[in-house]
């Protein structure tokens, strides 16, 4: 009946969209421009259908477009009121779209403070602006925008979550907190409020803190039931308080749901490992370098096992090669390779091995102290094969075995050590995973009393260190 009204097609298109049919909408928003080529809104509907069609270089030509027909400031007059609101948005939906390419994110941002010129009180750039200003690493001027944005609106829990990003970004926990706190009052249901918020509980290392993050956490996968992430942090929140089964049911729910989770399949692993389950850990190591080859710690935590309770050399002597391919300036791979060549009887290969080890890591006395143990039996079964009589080198060879069974003992030591650095492994693997904040994070500072037991344990390991060298030298 009337096939000039833009209106009309746009409605259609609408309806269509609403429908998931992007295809056939977009039809209709381009007769749309067609009837009516200056219809600002007709522009942005193709460009949105672009856009959800994944075609960006049609969707930035379509914005481009819109923009170009929005009215021009004229001094002294007001802006607002020669142009619907909503068109404004096209602003906003530009800069979203080109804000993906890293090299224009400068010309994003001058799009929402065009759009803030045009509008002082245009809520949404500010946001936007906001989210953009975190990504170009400017988190104080994020700060001013989403302050200017809640006072437009105070009650908007996303706003106050924001916040507590940039305070975050500003390592700044104490307000970090406070904001997300905020967001909570505002909405209890929040899922990003109280998965981040718990998550920074955690981090603290205060333990009065971790029953309330507990809490929130569980609050986050009674709302999100098919994230991991919900559950391998509530794991860790039990490891934290040793509470091993917990923690091991949590982990094992976060890897039925995501078979390939990194961190909670180590971590899982490295429970078994600390609480006397070594045999346990093994298969699940097992699927960690399955999925994840190359990692370093898995290796080295499998290789610790299968050659301190499994007595796989050949196994464990893999996993160090390895890591040696993967880094050949790995102090640890390279000490625990040291040690397989003790178990392998071939004091030489040990004392080259050790050798190099110390050039990686001159300050590490428990190496030094190892070489001259090596070289000193050395010289030990050097004399001894020399005093022994030509026809008969029984001797020597039993002189030769006893001392390889007293050089077994070294690899315990590589054990005690290696306590310390297990205690922090099991930090530096958490992360804020999420995407949601990018989380791969970054290892979380410890607290006190984690730093104590790390301190106590190096202390343990120096003693035992001591105690094997006593035996090594027949004292």
């Amino acid at each position: 009946v009337n096939k000039n009204n833009a209106k009309l097609w746009n409605n259609v298109g609408h309806a269509l969209e609403n429908e998931k049919n992007f295809e056939r909408a977009l039809q209709f928003f381009i007769q749309a421009t067609q009837v009516q080529p200056d219809d600002i809104g007709a522009h942005m509907n193709v460009g949105r259908t672009y856009k959800n069609l994944n075609k960006t270089k049609e969707a930035e030509e379509s914005y481009m477009i819109a923009k170009s027909l929005m009215p021009q400031i004229i001094p002294g007059k007001k802006y607002a009121a020669r142009v619907a609101p909503n068109h404004l948005n096209v602003y906003i939906n530009l800069a979203n779209l080109i804000r993906a390419n890293e090299s224009r994110l400068e010309e994003a941002d001058q799009l929402y403070r065009q759009a803030i010129s045009m509008r002082p009180d245009f809520k949404q750039a500010y946001i936007s602006r906001g989210e953009l200003l975190l990504k170009m690493n400017k988190p104080l001027k994020a700060k001013e925008a989403y302050l200017r944005a809640l006072e437009l609106d105070r009650t908007n829990a996303d706003l106050w979550y924001n916040l507590a990003i940039v305070y975050i970004e500003l390592k700044d926990p104490t307000e970090a907190l406070k904001n997300f706190n905020r967001a909570l009052e505002l909405n209890p249901a929040h899922k990003l409020a109280l998965f981040n918020s718990a998550l920074l509980m955690q981090e603290s290392g205060d333990a009065r803190l971790r029953p309330e993050a507990k809490q929130r956490l569980l609050h986050y996968v009674k709302e999100e039931p098919q994230d991991a992430n919900g559950y391998f942090n509530l794991g860790m929140l039990a490891m934290d308080d040793k509470k091993d089964t917990e923690a091991e049911a949590w982990m094992k729910k976060a890897i039925r749901l995501q078979p390939n989770f990194r961190s909670a399949l180590f971590n899982l692993a490295l429970l078994y490992s600390q609480t006397g389950k070594e045999l346990m850990a093994l298969p699940v190591l097992e699927d960690l370098l399955r999925y994840y080859p190359d990692h370093t710690k898995g290796l080295i935590l499998k290789g610790d096992i299968l050659m301190n309770q499994k007595k796989d050399i050949v196994g464990a002597k893999m996993c160090f090669e390895k890591i040696l391919e993967l880094d050949p300036n790995n102090v640890q791979g390279k000490h625990n390779l040291c040690v397989v060549y003790f178990e392998e009887r071939d004091l030489i290969k040990a004392e080259k091995c050790l050798v190099e080890t110390l050039a990686l890591a001159p300050h590490e006395e428990y190496i030094q102290r190892h070489l001259n143990i090596v070289r000193s039996k050395i010289a030990s079964l050097s004399a001894t094969e020399q005093s022994s009589l030509p026809a008969d080198g029984t001797a020597a060879a039993e002189e030769k075995k006893k001392s390889f069974q007293n050089m077994k003992e070294v690899k315990n030591e590589q054990k005690a050590t290696q306590t310390t650095v297990d205690n922090n492994k099991r930090h530096s693997e958490k992360k804020k995973q999420t995407e949601k904040n990018t989380m791969d994070k970054e290892t979380p500072k410890k607290s006190t009393k984690e730093i104590k037991d790390i301190e106590k344990k190096r202390v343990a390991a120096l003693k035992r260190l001591e105690e094997i060298e006593r035996i090594l030298n027949g004292e």
